[in-house]
């Protein structure tokens, strides 16, 4: 009884300080454990911590399964009180450990558009064809594959500070390796560098924002980065491929990987994401003991997991088979990428109140029929200036969607298998970026580029039918 009357004080203190409606969410769950449903004679009493208890004619009470979580093991009433009363100070290191992750994300953008001004120059200068410089996307995909993959196992053995700081540490060697302009082969080989440190950064914050107070919310915020990395990253870019020593725009990028690393080591130092949890607030999850080869059988067996990644899959290879097209648009494509990039961007913070009202798994379809039609009067409309303004529209419609499938992955899969879960949706979607771009490479050196449009199309229907497949509750494993 003790227990149940110091959770009923907890409960309302908290909604003095809350609003109305998580006042009324704290009134649900006190009635829930009102006192009076409990006092029953000593021998049919149940403890609050959902065990059972015996009768003294020795039959056995079953379990309260309503104020007890499947995933965790800790009551609902518990869980829910304890994220409602996260202190000024918990919050305060919250946002300071999101606003370092978002510089991992921005690192994304940066690297993910950088390639394009520079394709041309590089080409002159190793004197490769684009079948041969695409490579260049391949080997990123590859190093990216694998980054996500290895990225579990690293992690449970050297915790998440550790890891995060070594993916930030494998971004400069990969980002040296681009600036001193070596031989084609080890050119590509610094790509693949690259792309495995980024993804263990990324999958690491991905993973920590899923689990923070509000993560659904912050999951938009933090992707929007990757869209402002990716918009102003021409600006660089562009203007060293004009400059006799080209390579040097990756001294930018080894800068401020420089300064991830630094940062890293003085925010998260060499702590496990459950002592980062602690320090926010939020109580650790439960992943199971499995090694990590029985977590991988596990993941391989969920229908979700793999519908998700086929998702990224082509939602990736879209915007890279996008960006393609637009490159082969002539000197206003800068313009109009310009104009995708900030709709991207803009959309991943606009709607945010969108996908709350709407729903997360139904919004998807809504954005996905939009930005078809849209992309059909690009497709359609011979006008530069309307071509402009439809895909910066595409931009806003797609933005929203990998931070919206990256917080329902935390949701759909099990705890336990989250991480791996999202190394292995991360890798496949990268892998997209240079898939499709070979194929529609090869289409377009046959048919033309103007076979470009009705691929892009036709990708983002497959994305549509996809996302209607994936399903809306948790997944359990057997």
């Amino acid at each position: 009884m003790s227990t149940v009357h110091t959770l009923q004080e907890r409960a309302t203190a908290a909604r003095t300080n809350e609003s109305s409606d998580a006042g009324r969410e704290l009134s649900a769950l006190e009635h829930a454990i009102d006192p009076k449903s409990f006092e029953t004679e000593p021998q049919h009493r149940l403890r609050l911590d959902g065990r059972h208890t015996e009768r003294s004619d020795n039959v056995e009470l079953g379990e309260l399964p309503s104020l007890r979580t499947a995933q965790t093991g800790r009551s609902a009433v518990q869980e829910r009180i304890e994220d409602i009363q996260q202190t000024a100070g918990q919050k305060r290191t919250q946002m300071i450990h999101f606003c370092l992750l978002c510089l991992g994300e921005f690192m994304g953008g940066w690297n993910d558009a950088a390639t394009g001004p520079l394709l041309p120059r590089i080409q002159r200068v190793y004197g490769v064809d684009f079948a041969i410089v695409s490579l260049l996307f391949l080997s990123n995909a590859i190093g990216f594959f694998l980054g996500g993959l290895t990225n579990m196992k690293i992690a449970d053995k050297i915790g998440f500070g550790r890891t995060s700081l070594l993916g930030a540490s494998i971004q400069v060697v990969g980002y040296a390796i681009l600036a001193s302009a070596p031989p084609f082969p080890l050119f590509a080989i610094g790509f693949a560098i690259v792309g495995w440190g980024l993804a263990v950064v990324n999958t690491q914050g991905n993973m920590y924002v899923t689990t923070m107070q509000g993560g659904g919310s912050l999951m938009g915020f933090l992707h929007a980065t990757y869209g402002i990395g990716a918009l102003i990253v021409p600006l660089s870019s562009t203007r060293f491929s004009q400059m006799h020593h080209w390579s040097f725009h990756y001294l930018t990028a080894i800068g401020l990987a420089l300064i991830d690393c630094g940062l890293l080591y003085l925010v998260f130092g060499f702590q496990r994401h459950e002592d980062l949890l602690r320090q926010i607030g939020k109580s650790p999850l439960d992943s199971a003991s499995a090694d990590n080869s029985n977590k991988f059988r596990k993941m391989m067996k969920l229908k979700a997991t793999h519908l998700l990644a086929i998702w990224a899959f082509v939602y990736v290879g879209w915007i890279s088979t996008f960006l393609i097209d637009l490159r082969g648009a002539g000197p206003s494509a800068g313009y109009v990428s310009t104009g995708f990039w900030g709709g991207l961007t803009l959309g991943r913070v606009a709607f945010v109140w969108v996908n709350k009202k709407v729903g997360e798994m139904r919004v998807i379809l809504a954005y996905t029929v939009i930005a078809i039609g849209l992309q059909i009067t690009v497709w359609r409309i011979p006008s530069l200036f309307q071509n402009a303004i439809a895909v910066s529209f595409v931009g806003l419609f797609l933005g929203p969607m990998f931070p919206i499938a990256v917080g329902s992955a935390g949701k759909i899969l099990p705890p336990s298998i989250f991480s791996i879960a999202l190394g292995w949706i991360f890798g496949l979607g990268q892998s997209g970026s240079a898939f499709f771009p070979f194929i529609t490479g090869i289409l377009a050196t046959k048919f033309g580029i103007s076979v470009l449009q009705p691929v892009i199309v036709a990708l983002m229907c497959v994305m549509l039918g996809v996302w209607a497949f994936i399903p809306h509750e948790q997944t359990h494993l057997d």
